[in-house]
C-alpha cells in the first residue's frame, strides 16, 4: 500500500506542478508579449514573440500534455467517475483552453514571421499584424478563465 500511495502522490505532485507551469507560463508569456506590443522597436517585438513561441514549445505544450495524462491517471486511480460534474466541467474547460491555444500557436508563428521579415527588410508591419494580435488577445481570455475555473473545480470538487 505504501508504494502505491507514494506513486499516487508522485503523479498528483506532477499534476500540480504541470498545472502551475501551464497557468504561470501562460500568464507570463501573455504579459511579456502584450507589453512588447506597445514598443515601437521591432527588434524588441521580435524578441518577445520569438521567446513566446519558444516558451510554448518548451513549457506550455509539455505541461498541457502532462496535465491531461496525469489527470486521467489520477481519475482512474482514485476511482472517480468521469461523469461527475466537477470532472466533466474540468475536461470541458481544458478542451476549451486547448481549442483557444491551438490557433494562438499559429498566430504567434505568423506574428514572428511578420516581425522577422520587417526587421530583416527594415519595413513597417503589415496591416494584418494588428488584427492577428487582437485575435491572439481575444483567444487568450477564455483560455485563461478556463484554467482559473479548473483550479477552482479541482480544489472544491462541487457535486
Amino acid at each position: 500500500m505504501g508504494l502505491a500511495l507514494s506513486g499516487y502522490l508522485l503523479i498528483k505532485t506532477l499534476h500540480i506542478i504541470s498545472a502551475t507551469i501551464l497557468f504561470g507560463t501562460g500568464i507570463g508569456i501573455a504579459f511579456f508579449m502584450f507589453r512588447s506590443h506597445f514598443t515601437p522597436d521591432l527588434q524588441q517585438k521580435l524578441y518577445a514573440t520569438s521567446t513566446t513561441v519558444l516558451a510554448d514549445k518548451l513549457f506550455t505544450l509539455p505541461a498541457g500534455l502532462l496535465q491531461l495524462g496525469t489527470g486521467l491517471w489520477l481519475v482512474q486511480e482514485a476511482g472517480w467517475d468521469l461523469t461527475q460534474t466537477w470532472l466533466l466541467l474540468s475536461l470541458c474547460l481544458f478542451t476549451l483552453a486547448g481549442l483557444c491555444w491551438l490557433p494562438v500557436l499559429w498566430i504567434q508563428a505568423q506574428l514572428k514571421k511578420n516581425l522577422q521579415y520587417c526587421v530583416q527588410h527594415q519595413v513597417q508591419l503589415p496591416a494584418n499584424h494588428e488584427r492577428l494580435f487582437r485575435v491572439w488577445i481575444i483567444l487568450g481570455w477564455p483560455a485563461f478563465l478556463a484554467l482559473a475555473l479548473i483550479f477552482y473545480l479541482m480544489v472544491s470538487k462541487p457535486q
